[in-house]
Parts: structure tokens; C-alpha cells; sequence
């Protein structure tokens, strides 16, 4: 470990052990680089790879500080990162979102508020008011997703499918711009989960969303496998 790594390692533990809560505000540097035996400039380098990965702020004329350190905040960087995966990813991606997405909307169907439930209700009126143009439908169909993984109340996991549905989305597009007959289908898709959670059949909210999403999944391997079969 080189010592820039044991720099971030040392204040992630005075993070971790409540000695820098949420919220507070770090010593000055040379006062911070002596609790942690480390030249200024070691530490220097620590803060700033805490603030890239979004542990800690720097607040210009105000000191540095330790963010609040909840999932939308430190995940926050997962889209980026998403985007920079290579090679067979996209399948890996659509398979990720099968395996999380419809346990998430079974929870959903079970907490969902009425306001939420609505909010669903009018990115699905939406979809239906937006079929002949393929970006805006996609645009809907992401936030219906998002409203629906939101009312399980679980930010970790709201962040983690966020973080994974940004790529998903444009997948998305280039699946309504090559099959005409999609926009239907993917509106009937939604009707159906719309129709579970407004139940709140966690069982049927589960099964609709699987099958939507492995319907997608499939038309992507499918689709793929025949790009490169042309090549």
C-alpha cells in the first residue's frame, strides 16, 4: 500500500469510527497531515481522491468537509462509470436489471403511496400519449421505472438500478427506432405493472416486471447476436 493509500485508508477510518461524522468539517491541513503522520502533501492527495469518489466536499472560503455519505451521494458516480464499460457489457447490464429490478417492484407494490402510485399513473398516461416518438416514450418509460423503484424507500438500491438504467435507456431507443412494432408491446408491458402495484400484488408486480424486462433482454441478445452474425 503506498502511503497516498494509507492516507485515504487512515481518514476513511476516522470517517468510519464517527470521529468525522456526516456533516463535519475537517481539521486544517497541517493540523489534519500531524494526527495522521503524513506530509502535507500525502494528505493533500488523499483529500482529493475523498472528493472524487464523493466522501468528502470542498467548500470554497469554508474548509473541507465530510458529505453526508448517503447512497445517492456516494453512488453517484456509478452512471459515469457504467458508461465506460466495454465490450459484451450491455447484455451484462440488462441482465443485472433482471435480477434486481422485478424483486424491487414486488417490494414497491407492498410501500407504494398513493401519491406515488400516481406519479406512476402519470408517466404511464404519458407513455401512451408519446408512442409515435420513440425518445419521449423512452423518456417516460425510464422515469415510470424510477417512480416505481422510489416507492420501495430504498435509496441504496433507487441509486444502484439509476446508476445501471442510464445506459439501459439509450439501448432503449435503438430498440423502439429498429422495431416499429415495439411502442405497443412496451406500453402493454407497463399497463400491466401499473396495474399490480395500483392492487398492491407484490407477487404480480414481480411478474410483470420480469417479464418486461426479459422480454427487452431478450430482444437485445437476440438482436446482437444477429449484428454479428453479419459481420
Amino acid at each position: 500500500m503506498s502511503l497516498s493509500d494509507k492516507a485515504i485508508t487512515r481518514i476513511r477510518e476516522l470517517i468510519q469510527s464517527g470521529q468525522l461524522p456526516p456533516g463535519s468539517r475537517l481539521p486544517p491541513e497541517q493540523q489534519l497531515a500531524a494526527e495522521l503522520g503524513l506530509s502535507r502533501n500525502l494528505t493533500r492527495e488523499a483529500v482529493k481522491a475523498l472528493v472524487v469518489a464523493r466522501v468528502l466536499e470542498i467548500r470554497r472560503g469554508d474548509g473541507t468537509y465530510v458529505t453526508s455519505l448517503e447512497p445517492a451521494v456516494l453512488l453517484e458516480g456509478l452512471g459515469s462509470a457504467v458508461e465506460l464499460l466495454q465490450g459484451d457489457t450491455q447484455l451484462e447490464l440488462a441482465e443485472v436489471r433482471r435480477l434486481f429490478e422485478p424483486v424491487a417492484t414486488g417490494v414497491a407494490a407492498v410501500r407504494i403511496t398513493a401519491a406515488e402510485l400516481a406519479e406512476v399513473q402519470g408517466h404511464l398516461a404519458a407513455m401512451y400519449a408519446a408512442k409515435d416518438d420513440v425518445e419521449l416514450l423512452n423518456q417516460h418509460d425510464a422515469a415510470f421505472h424510477r417512480a416505481v423503484i422510489a416507492a420501495t424507500g430504498n435509496q441504496t438500491l433507487t441509486s444502484l438500478l439509476e446508476g445501471i438504467s442510464q445506459r439501459t435507456v439509450r439501448a432503449r431507443v435503438w430498440r423502439g427506432m429498429v422495431d416499429d412494432a415495439v411502442a405497443d408491446s412496451t406500453v402493454a408491458e407497463h399497463q400491466a405493472i401499473y396495474d399490480a402495484l395500483a392492487t398492491g400484488d407484490s407477487a404480480l408486480a414481480h411478474a410483470a416486471a420480469l417479464m418486461h424486462i426479459s422480454s427487452t433482454e431478450k430482444w437485445f441478445r437476440d438482436h446482437l447476436a444477429g449484428s454479428e452474425d453479419e459481420t
